[in-house]
């Protein structure tokens, strides 16, 4: 015979129930006048009146005691529910609610005074936090650094403006999403105080990398500051190439003069030698090959202690719109087209900004030149090309921005386009780029070369400042 077993089912402890506060005031009360209405009501029960009387009596006893317990009742729970509210808008961060009755001497006012003097308090801290906070913002804001913030994820939760300006995307489409999707991972993966590239590919810029961490809600965050040392390092390059310049020039011109000098008699005197006709020509062939060589190393020589040397600007106050006009037209070779733009003034050096145009102005005429082809400039006919090279300028409260635009192939190898002695031109010197951003450098801006998106050719972009610093601040910024 089988039989089953069902284990009893466990069962909860009962909860204890307790009387709400305001219920044990109204026990409490009853209790304490209890002794009271009993010997009253026996005293009057003895008295010799009527049942109706003595019954009337008792029942008006009993209402004095029930509107004395209903007005204890108030006296001991209303404070405290004040006190209840005042607390909880402060929990919930509203600071506007203050305790009643708050006298000292007196041990519910003393409570009261203890807590508005904390309501005083979390709201001058939170409106120090608030203040911190937009102080915080605004300083995250105005640095000139680009600053990130990541999770540990690698999600981006924080960028300030030069971020965005770095990547050139906004705020609302960065943040959420992961550093890998914009090429910020080595500022996650690379050394700390390391220099990494980020940005645009082709922007030449190098960054300081400054990682630490710190803790929101408990989080730890990575927050990634980076220092624009590109300049700086360039300077510290422009310093080297000057002195090896200098080195180069004295050593080669001291030897290039005497060559030069004795190939040119050497050449005189095998003209009014008699030998023969055939060793004659091969000699002064040679010799003149010695003569023009030693003149053309000297000609590059001579553009590069021109780098080396090249003087701090001297600021004046400058229009642009005439000093490209007259840039542009210096180049006969190929039609310039000049947009117009608002004619303002800035401080500069006209005569080293007209060369840096030029420079720029000759570089595109020359690509375009590589496309179009050169018989028409070597017959000494411009080129007819439409808008092979174009100018603007543009202008806004702090800087005036150039943009030269060619036709031209583009570039191969844009890492090296400020790279000195580097040229692709049979007969350049790898002077003309290199001086340019040494002059735009020196004013306080910057210069950028680059393909033109979605067309043929290459962008020039040159920002300068409208009021730069004087050469010897510069200088010591760097």
């Amino acid at each position: 015979m089988g039989s089953s077993f069902t284990a009893p089912k466990p069962q909860r402890p009962r909860k204890r129930t307790r009387l709400l506060y305001e219920r044990r005031i109204s026990l409490y009360s009853f209790l304490v006048a209890l002794p009271a209405l009993l010997v009253s009501g026996v005293v009057v029960w003895m008295e010799p009146w009527s049942t109706e009387s003595r019954v009337g009596v008792i029942f008006a006893e009993l209402f004095v005691w029930w509107l004395l317990a209903l007005a204890l009742q108030e006296q001991t729970t209303r404070p405290l529910q004040t006190l209840a509210n005042v607390i909880g808008s402060l929990r919930e961060e509203d600071f506007s609610f203050r305790a009643r009755n708050a006298v000292p001497e007196d041990a519910l006012g003393e409570l009261s005074l203890e807590v508005n003097a904390l309501a005083d308090m979390l709201s001058d801290q939170k409106v120090r936090a608030i203040e911190a906070t937009a102080l915080l913002q605004r300083v995250v804001d105005e640095i000139d650094a680009p600053l990130f913030a990541f999770d540990l994820s690698g999600t981006l939760r924080l960028i300030n403006p030069a971020g965005e300006h770095l990547l050139r995307q906004t705020r609302g489409r960065m943040l959420g999403r992961g550093a890998a999707e914009f090429g910020l991972q080595p500022c996650l993966t690379a050394p700390n105080e390391s220099l990494v590239e980020i940005g645009p590919a082709g922007s030449q810029a190098r960054w300081l990398l400054r990682r630490s961490s710190f803790r929101q809600h408990g989080v730890p965050h990575t927050l990634v500051v980076l220092s624009d040392v590109s300049r700086a390092l360039r300077e510290e390059e422009r310093r080297a190439w000057q002195r090896l310049i200098r080195v180069l020039g004295h050593e080669l011109s001291n030897s290039l003069a005497p060559i030069k000098s004795i190939a040119g008699s050497l050449s005189s005197r095998v003209s009014s030698t008699a030998m023969d006709a055939e060793v004659r020509t091969d000699l002064q062939r040679g010799l003149e090959i010695i003569e023009a060589r030693s003149a053309s190393l000297h000609r590059f020589l001579e553009a590069y202690r021109r780098l080396a040397q090249m003087p701090p600007p001297v600021l004046r106050d400058v229009r642009i719109a005439p000093l490209i006009e007259r840039a542009a037209g210096l180049e006969t070779r190929i039609k310039v087209c000049v947009q117009p733009g608002p004619d303002v003034a800035f401080r500069a050096d006209p005569d080293q900004l007209e060369q840096m145009l030029i420079n720029l102005v000759r570089n595109a005429a020359d690509a375009v030149l590589e496309v179009t082809g050169a018989t028409a400039s070597q017959s000494g006919q411009q080129v007819a090309s439409s808008n092979g090279v174009v100018v603007r300028w543009d202008a806004d409260l702090k800087d005036v921005t150039l943009a030269i635009e060619d036709e031209g192939p583009g570039l191969m190898n844009p890492a090296n386009v400020f790279t000195p002695f580097y040229t692709t031109k049979p007969s350049g010197s790898g002077v003309g780029l290199v001086l340019s951003r040494q002059i735009a450098e020196a004013h306080g801006g910057t210069i950028e070369i680059n393909n033109r998106l979605g067309s043929r050719g290459c962008l020039v972009k040159v920002v300068l400042p409208r009021s730069p610093a004087s050469p010897a601040e510069s200088r010591s910024q760097l």
